[in-house]
């Protein structure tokens, strides 16, 4: 399919359905691609992405804009670049899925996602990743309000945090961050690298702090800011 138009009357009109390419196209119809394999989306316009693109397959999306809610839930095996998403819930349940240079507005993304990996992306989105195994973040801007919460096996490389707060939350982590970070809540364990903690809480009724090691690069900063339980976690500077 190429240079075509599918209208809002097209909606749940691509189900079941195994080895398409659609290129050049503006959709305008929700619930497109359910239970699908070997589908290829290239310069593609979706206007009313509202569960698209669930419980399918073997998925490459090359320069796709897609509006609207609960995006990819379910899917396996995704290769995605050049990709922007305005919508929540995106992603939600899916697996082996590799992105590179998106943009994601984007509440609740990835959650109850395993084999996730971002590179080169800017993500905006209260709770992101919650409940995940193996979500990396590669060269990556995120802005989130408890992102980063209860996921198992966080990697976060090279990344920027902005006005994110309360992250990390019984989560093991192995984050680099290149700028400071708002607040950081109870991790479970691993290794937080950050320019600077506003606010570190470590309630020791909750976490073992000794599993996890704080390292604060700015030399100015002797400290993480506001800390509950300071005696509760190691800093290195």
């Amino acid at each position: 399919m190429k240079d075509c138009v599918l209208f809002d009357m097209a909606r749940a009109g691509i189900w079941y359905t195994n080895d398409i390419t659609v290129e050049d196209t503006q959709i305008e119809a929700p619930k497109l691609f359910r239970r699908s394999s070997n589908i290829h989306l290239k310069n593609i316009t979706f206007s009313n992405a509202l569960e698209t693109l669930w419980n399918c397959s073997n998925v490459s999306l090359d320069n796709i804009t897609a509006k609207g809610d609960y995006f990819a839930m379910n899917s396996t095996d995704m290769k995605i670049s050049n990709f922007q998403l305005f919508g929540n819930y995106s992603f939600d349940g899916a697996k082996n899925v590799t992105i590179h240079n998106a943009k994601l507005i984007s509440k609740d993304a990835f959650w109850n996602s395993e084999n996730i990996t971002v590179y080169d992306s800017f993500i905006s989105g209260e709770y992101l990743g919650w409940n995940a195994k193996n979500l990396t973040l590669i060269n990556c801007t995120i802005e989130s309000l408890q992102g980063m919460c209860y996921i198992d096996n966080l990697v976060m490389k090279n990344c920027k945090l902005i006005n994110t707060t309360l992250a990390f939350e019984y989560s093991t982590v192995d984050a680099d961050i290149s700028s400071k970070v708002d607040s950081v809540i109870n991790p479970s364990g691993g290794i937080i690298k950050a320019k600077k903690i506003d606010e570190l809480i470590i309630e020791k009724d909750k976490v073992d702090a000794d599993k996890t090691k704080i390292i604060v690069k700015d030399n100015h900063n002797h400290s993480c800011g506001n800390t509950i339980h300071r005696k509760e976690f190691k800093s290195v500077i």
